[in-house]
Order: structure tokens, then sequence, then C-alpha cells
């Protein structure tokens, strides 16, 4: 049974990891390289996935281990702490090619 804050946490994961996925539903590189605000966005909901995957108990996140839970914290903490310097490259690969995987693996924890 889930610890009610890591349920939480995951449930939050999954609400904006698909926002972030919604975002970009029908949107072409281009068109995200050509909009701010969208860059702005993702990157702000990719720092809300890492926070809340930080939060995670130690314990959970051992028994979780196809959750990549380091990646996902490594990204929030480059988001917030180089700012300055966030590939955007990273941002659309991440929102692209890896949220939807993260999505399924978080559904799973819920499931259980």
């Amino acid at each position: 049974m889930l610890q009610k804050d890591n349920q939480v946490y995951v449930e939050h994961m999954i609400d904006t990891a698909n926002k972030a996925l919604s975002f970009v539903e029908g949107v072409s590189r281009e068109d995200f390289d050509n909009n701010e605000l969208l860059r702005l966005s993702l990157t702000h909901l990719l720092q809300i996935i890492g926070e809340a995957a930080r939060r995670v108990s130690p314990d959970f996140r051992e028994n979780y281990p196809t959750i990549p839970w380091q990646a996902v914290v490594g990204m929030r903490s480059k988001v917030v702490h180089d700012y300055l310097n966030v590939d955007e490259d990273i941002v659309w690969n991440t929102v692209k090619n890896d949220l939807p995987f993260l999505v399924k693996e978080l559904e799973k924890i819920l499931i259980r």
C-alpha cells in the first residue's frame, strides 16, 4: 500500500506530466522553438515533476527501480540551479520521449 504522502507526490507527478504532454500534442519542434511561453511552461512543469519526485521517500523509491528517480530529480536541479543554461533540446526530448514512459510507470504504482 502507498504511504499517503508518496501517493500524493506520484499523483502530482502524473498530473503534471500529462499537462506537459497535452501542451506538446500536435506541436512541432519548430513551433516549440518559436514559442517562448511554451518553452518556459514546459521547463517549469519539469521542475514541478522533479520537486515532487524529490519529496518521495527514499524507501519508496527503492521499491520502484523502473522509475528513473535520480534523473527526474536531476532535471529539477538543473532547471532550478542552472536556469541560464537550460538546454532546450533536453527539455523537448524529455517531454516528447521520456514523459510518456514515466507516466506509464507511475500509473503502475497507483494500480498496485
